[in-house]
């Protein structure tokens, strides 16, 4: 493992909108895309009391009894596939993940079109009886998370030269937000608690316990992404890769528990809305296929159609049990 960090940018320039200072933070951002397509993002909004309130809340869910949690487990949800998931319920590249976890999103009622029309993912979050406190941590963190996400998707768009509101009039005035909430049992010396793989969309925040876990691949041999206080993960998705022809790439990463105590993670994701149609920006339309390169082995360049398509491709094989009754 390699000794090296990822880059730390202070993005409090595009929450303030100081155009004196947003330069520097909008070079730096376009550095890291280019680079690695990981950061931490320091000052970004989301309150230490956020924080502290969802860790425990996660942490007093986690430690009910199965048969409690199982009272929200996602095959209870139907289409919007929300809830919980047991030890071993994910898959990445088919092989069972070590983790536990809860998946939420964007709160919608019945009445939201999306949720009317059907739309998979879409819908009401499940939260547990046994710890209320659960729902309006994970709904703030939410809400301050995508007030972030909205402002560093303004830095990658000045970054690569289009006007700060490109990526919300173009793909994200009504986003896909996917949150997840994942439990690291101590490593059993053989298991991954996630394997190598890309994230789909436009951007991930991560929050961090106080333990470490998280790997990310460069050129140069996979590196240790560990948790600074205050500090969120940023790393960029498979769409910003394709919408940019591969300039800005969406980075390998994987999580071993190493630290020999549960671990908690809590990746939000922005992504385009449902029915984008995702086009390569004009001047990076002419991709070379890079899936020799990928762990997938696939062209994210040469994939075209809506992001509701692509995600429900993707998250169909890491549940595919559930994946039966929707389409």
């Amino acid at each position: 493992m390699r000794e090296a960090r990822l880059p730390s940018i202070n993005v409090a320039p595009l929450l303030q909108r100081d155009a004196e200072t947003v330069a520097k933070t909008v070079a730096e951002i376009g550095a890291a895309c280019r680079d690695l397509g990981f950061f931490y993002a320091t000052h970004h909004g989301i309150s230490a009391d956020t924080l502290a309130q969802l860790n425990a809340s996660s942490r007093a869910f986690f430690a009910l009894p199965e048969a409690e949690k199982m009272k929200i487990e996602m095959a209870r949800d139907g289409r919007a596939w929300r809830g919980y998931f047991p030890l071993g319920g994910e898959l990445t590249s088919g092989k069972p993940d070590r983790k536990q976890g809860l998946y939420f999103g964007e709160e919608l009622g019945a009445r939201d079109p999306r949720v009317a029309a059907g739309l998979p993912l879409h819908g009401a979050n499940p939260f547990p009886e046994a710890v209320p406190t659960l729902k309006p941590a994970v709904l703030t963190f939410m809400r301050e998370a995508e007030r972030a996400a909205h402002a560093i998707m303004e830095g990658v768009a000045l970054s690569l030269g289009l006007d700060s509101q490109y990526f919300r009039r173009t793909y994200t005035a009504q986003p896909t937000l996917l949150f997840r909430i994942f439990e690291y049992p101590a490593d059993d010396g053989e298991s991954w608690g996630v394997g190598e793989h890309t994230d789909y969309g436009l951007l991930t925040l991560l929050a961090q316990d106080q333990h470490s876990g998280l790997q990310v691949k460069t050129p140069q041999g996979w590196i240790e992404a560990p948790p600074i206080e205050g500090a969120l993960v940023v790393n960029i998705g498979d769409m910003l890769d394709r919408l940019t022809g591969g300039l800005y790439r969406s980075t390998p990463h994987r999580v071993r528990n190493v630290s020999g105590k549960s671990r908690l993670s809590f990746p939000f994701f922005f992504d385009p809305g449902w029915d984008a149609e995702i086009v390569p920006l004009p001047e990076h339309a002419n991709a070379t296929d890079d899936s020799r390169e990928r762990w997938d082995r696939a062209n994210v360049h040469a994939w075209s159609g809506t992001y509701g398509d692509y995600l429900l491709g993707k998250v169909s094989k890491v549940f595919p049990d559930l994946a039966k009754g929707v389409s």
